[in-house]
């Protein structure tokens, strides 16, 4: 009884691992977004006040980039931006 019982308890958690796994895929596989002029877009999030995010999108680009739209929400600075063409 003993052995049959763990081995049920190894095949639950087997089980709710892989539909942990394949749940969480899910959620974060959605597909980028790009301008009208194919270029790629990236979200980066920092605090509201500094300048953080506009550091990250410089050293993505390795220089030059556009504001596609910038917002605030609950202290967060949220910026949507494409680098530009070299």
């Amino acid at each position: 009884m003993k052995r049959s019982l763990s081995s049920f308890a190894r095949r639950a958690c087997a089980t709710l691992a892989i539909g942990a796994v394949v749940a969480l895929g899910a959620c974060s596989s959605s597909a980028p977004l790009f301008l009208s002029d194919g270029r790629a877009t990236t979200l980066v999030q920092c605090p509201a006040g500094s300048d953080s995010c506009s550091q990250q999108a410089n050293a993505s680009c390795g220089g030059a980039f556009d504001v596609v739209r910038q917002s605030t929400e609950n202290g967060t600075l949220n910026l949507i931006y494409a680098c530009r063409a070299k």
